[in-house]
This record gives C-alpha cells, sequence and structure tokens, in this order.
C-alpha cells in the first residue's frame, strides 16, 4: 500500500494538519518541525498530498482550458494559433496560472467527455466552430469560458474577443476587385466538412458551418457582387486542412486549365501560401502568360517574406485579452465583449489584372 499523510503524522507524533502544513503552508511551522515531517516522508516513501484533491478542497485548480476543434498538434504548427496561444500564456503568466490544451475527438462522444473532464478553473474556447454543445456543457459544470467570436443571440453575459470576419475580408476582395480581377477564386479549409479538396458549389456562403470561413468567404462575396460578379460565377475551392500543402493541392487542378482564374482569395495565409508554391512549380511559360493574384488573412511572419497581400489582425493581442476576460471578469458586461480592428496590408502578390 502507499504511505499516507496519516502514517507520515503518526511517524512524526502530530495532526495531519500539521504535516499537511508543511507541504502547503510551509510558514505555518518552525523550520525544524517542517524538516522532521519531509524526512519522515522521504524515508516512508510519501510524495505529498494529492494535487487534485488539494485543489478541489480549494475550489479552484489553478489552470485554464484553452479548447481547440483541431488536432493538439495544431496548436504547435499553425502560426495564428501559435501566435494565439503566446498571448494566452502571457497573460496566464501574469496571473500564476497554468494552461490545459483541450482537443476535442471526433466523435461527439468523446468530445463531450473531453470538455466534462477537463480539471480547470475556466475555458477559453479558440476557434471551435459550431460550439454550441460545448457551451452548453461548460455552463452545466458552471465554469466562466470567452470565445473567439460572437454567438448570435448571446446574452450580455457572453465574454468574447472576436474580429468583424466578413468586413475583413470584405476589405481584401474590395481591393482584389479594384485592380480589375473578375475570374476568381475563393479557398477556404474544410468549407464542407469531408469535402474533397478542389472545386464544389454551394448556393451561398451562408451554406457553410464554420462560422469563421463563412464570415470570409460572405465578405469575398459582397466585394464581388457590387461590381456585378455573382455568386455563382466564382469558383470556390475546399481545402484538406489548413496547411501550403493542402492549399496547393487544392488549387493545382485550376491553375492547369486553359483559363485559370486571374485571382485567388484565401481565408488564411497558410492556404494562400500554398497557392504560391503552385504558382511557383508552373513552367515559365505558363507563369507568364497567366499570372495570378493572391491574398491571405491574419499576416502571419511567413507573409511578408512572401510578399503576401493579407488581412491583418492582433493574434497575441487576441490571447491576451481573453484570457484577461477570464481571469479578470470585467464589472461592465459591455466591456467583456470585445472586437479587434484589422487591417489590409498590401503586397506584391495582387497587381492588376492584365488586359
Amino acid at each position: 500500500m502507499k504511505p499516507t499523510l496519516q502514517a507520515v503524522a503518526d511517524a512524526v507524533g502530530v495532526s495531519r494538519s500539521t504535516v499537511s502544513n508543511a507541504y502547503s503552508r510551509p510558514d505555518q511551522l518552525s523550520p525544524a518541525l517542517r524538516t522532521q515531517i519531509l524526512a519522515a516522508a522521504r524515508e516512508l516513501g510519501y510524495a505529498g498530498p494529492n494535487p487534485t484533491a488539494r485543489s478541489l478542497r480549494r475550489g479552484f485548480v489553478g489552470a485554464i482550458g484553452v479548447l481547440f476543434t483541431s488536432q493538439l498538434s495544431y496548436a504547435f504548427t499553425d502560426p495564428f494559433a501559435v501566435r494565439f496561444l503566446a498571448g494566452v500564456s502571457r497573460a496566464a503568466e501574469r496571473h500564476g496560472t497554468s494552461l490545459l490544451l483541450v482537443p476535442l475527438p471526433d466523435d461527439p462522444a468523446g468530445a463531450r467527455q473531453a470538455v466534462e473532464n477537463a480539471a480547470v478553473d475556466g475555458f477559453c474556447v479558440y476557434c471551435a466552430g459550431d460550439e454550441s454543445w460545448a457551451l452548453d456543457v461548460i455552463g452545466d459544470r458552471g465554469l466562466p469560458y470567452v470565445t473567439t467570436a460572437a454567438r448570435i443571440g448571446a446574452g450580455t453575459d457572453h465574454r468574447y474577443v472576436a474580429i468583424d470576419e466578413r468586413a475583413a475580408a470584405r476589405s481584401a476582395a474590395e481591393h482584389v476587385a479594384a485592380l480589375g480581377h473578375r475570374r476568381v477564386a475563393f479557398l477556404g479549409d474544410g468549407v464542407l466538412p469531408d469535402a474533397p479538396s478542389g472545386p464544389l458549389r454551394l448556393s451561398t456562403a451562408d451554406e457553410v458551418p464554420h462560422p469563421t470561413t463563412r464570415g470570409r468567404l460572405a465578405g469575398f462575396q459582397d466585394a464581388f457582387a457590387a461590381v456585378g460578379v455573382d455568386w455563382s460565377a466564382v469558383t470556390l475551392l475546399t481545402a484538406a486542412g489548413n496547411s501550403r500543402a493542402a492549399g496547393a493541392d487544392a488549387v493545382r487542378d485550376l491553375l492547369a486549365d486553359d483559363a485559370p482564374p486571374t485571382a485567388v482569395l484565401a481565408c488564411s495565409d497558410v492556404l494562400a501560401l500554398g497557392v504560391l508554391d503552385a504558382l511557383a512549380a508552373r513552367d515559365r511559360r505558363t507563369a507568364e502568360r497567366h499570372p495570378v493574384s493572391v491574398t491571405g488573412f491574419d499576416d502571419i511572419p511567413e507573409a511578408a517574406e512572401a510578399g503576401l497581400t493579407t488581412v491583418r489582425q492582433p493574434a497575441e493581442e487576441k490571447g491576451r485579452i481573453a484570457t484577461e476576460l477570464l481571469l479578470e471578469p470585467p464589472a461592465d458586461p459591455a466591456a467583456g465583449q470585445v472586437l479587434l480592428d484589422t487591417e489590409l496590408i498590401v503586397r506584391t502578390s495582387t497587381r492588376p489584372v492584365r488586359s
């Protein structure tokens, strides 16, 4: 049997609370007594009070959960996610709390169990798509949460830090339209669940289930509708994941057409960089005959290196503010609903359409 706190107390001849204080409140004991207790614990092989049980007695864990719908590796490989988590970490350090990354499995039962069993004091819900069920589970646990998207119909007590996805994407599309582009393609990650990489047909952007992708595609649609380009005339592409390889794969066949689009507008920088990779792989004659402008979204560090025109949003600030709202809720509910500014960054990847 494992040695217990009571065994240490009996060995030293003190109470259980005195042994507990030796670990959690050392200032309550004399240095000599604490040394004696710790020495007896080492001799018996006792490692100290169970941290989970201790956190339950205190009523808090000392950790916040960051909820992902993607695989855990996404938190370490996606450039925007990495910067967002840097902001979360900075705020968490200031408050002396830890982070628990909580990826959601594909199966609904497993995803629900992940949220129910996470030992945290609250959740930061990052880019979680249709997150209503998760927020309901968090609410049933009585835990606070902050999302990175505004929820339609949510009350004034709902805390979020977000951007106007539709308006931000519209600014990029208006720039491309002003350069004379009318034969265009829109590229998103997982536009429809389980759809194969490449072209697909939707009657409108409103049919896209993921709110972030839906907002950005709707912004693209708005700008081109204003210059007479109907949604049915746009080539809609979906990528099998948010990666450069997936972006390149999604556009490769389209770029081989005799009349490819003159511009590709991507819902993320990572996908846009993949498009640039596919363009760079074309033969020189094709590249000269069919130049293609490309835009992205996020302004990750690699975007500047590639000369990518994109929409800049403050990734680290978004993570920092979300964590601050979770750990220090403002007295005014309106102050807990933050809409961050975005900026169109024009670089060399966009140019006027060739007449």
